[in-house]
């Protein structure tokens, strides 16, 4: 499912090397587009206000204003404050994990084996905790502020009984999310594999990041009308920019 847009020439463009984490900030009215380069990607994304980082993604109200668990074009991402802090636009995959969140140090020991840094360099293994904390570091915050994430790319069935199945082959070699910002919007960026991913080898995938302005916001009236709750959460964020 995606939206009709049109797209100015991207501002810039760079490569998240699997293992890797980024953040940055998102400006109003900007559209950034990650896309899967080789398949079985998995990205953990936070999102927070740029101008006031107390107010951050809240994965549960996302879904339960929506009515969904199943996170998709036409869906927001709200923050704490009933605000939209994202708008996915458009995406090919079609699903994205809400629920698993990431693994940390010695899980990944667990899983992977030790990968230590004096043994692998910079090919060493590493957690999601800890590449989500070094980039919150970066913007004067900390453990507290780690809360759930969103897994772009990886898709999770729940069973009867409550237990959680992995789905592999969800996202193909050139899949994509678009992300709209309605507003100044901090995203904070880690490249490993799912938690649930079952392949025994530790092997994240890399991802493009893309950062486009679009020509208006009519990008966003797949997101504002595909719920009644999401044109409330759209006034919301406006009203910050009176």
């Amino acid at each position: 499912m995606t939206a009709s847009l049109t797209l100015r020439p991207t501002l810039y463009q760079e490569t998240l090397p699997g293992g890797g984490h980024s953040s940055f900030v998102l400006k109003r009215g900007q559209l950034l587009r990650l896309t899967d380069l080789e398949g079985g990607a998995n990205v953990s994304l936070l999102l927070l206000n740029a101008h006031e980082k107390s107010e951050r993604l809240n994965l549960p109200d996302s879904l339960k204003c929506q009515h969904t668990a199943k996170l998709t074009a036409g869906h927001c991402l709200y923050s704490d404050m009933g605000r939209v802090l994202a708008a996915i636009t458009a995406d090919t995959c079609g699903w994205h994990d809400s629920l698993a969140g990431v693994l940390n140090a010695e899980e990944v020991r667990e899983k992977y084996g030790a990968g230590r840094y004096q043994e692998l360099r910079n090919g060493f293994f590493r957690n999601g905790v800890d590449n989500l904390l070094v980039e919150l570091g970066k913007w004067n915050l900390n453990l507290q502020d780690l809360l759930m994430c969103l897994n772009l790319f990886s898709k999770v069935s729940v069973d009867g009984d409550g237990a959680m199945h992995f789905q592999p082959g969800n996202s193909q070699a050139g899949d994509y999310l678009e992300l709209y910002a309605p507003m100044d919007c901090l995203v904070v960026l880690s490249a490993l594999q799912h938690p649930l991913d079952p392949n025994p080898a530790y092997a994240p995938k890399p991802v493009q990041l893309s950062w486009h302005r679009v020509e208006s916001d009519g990008i966003s009236v797949l997101c504002r009308t595909s719920r009644p709750e999401n044109a409330r959460g759209f006034h919301n964020t406006e009203r910050l920019y009176l």
